[in-house]
């Protein structure tokens, strides 16, 4: 991956404004920028979430706190705690998010 196009920035994720995303239980709040293909988020799962699709996306997720289970398709199961991450490749392995304490994740898709 190359990165082009994005200037130095600083950014308080306070300040982002945040989106609600519900899942089966719970909700996601995605702070997002974007640059160009290239999207970072903050994310916030409150306790008890668990999303409602399995996700296709390739992404580089940072566990910043609480605790994150993500189902895998073919049932493992992988627990992030703070200063865990996953790397992922599109369509290379379904997932499902599940936060049984609530979660914060820093993502890159």
């Amino acid at each position: 991956m190359k990165l082009t196009g994005i200037p130095f920035q600083v950014t308080d994720w306070a300040e982002v404004p945040g989106e609600a995303h519900p899942g089966d239980v719970g909700v996601a709040t995605w702070r997002v920028k974007q640059h160009g293909e290239l999207r970072v988020r903050m994310v916030e799962y409150s306790p008890g979430y668990v999303a409602d699709h399995w996700c296709e996306k390739g992404h580089i997720l940072l566990c910043v706190a609480g605790e994150l289970h993500t189902r895998l398709k073919d049932g493992r199961v992988v627990v992030l705690r703070p200063g865990m991450s996953y790397e992922v490749a599109d369509g290379d392995a379904a997932h499902r998010s599940e936060a049984p304490a609530g979660a914060t994740l820093f993502i890159v898709d």
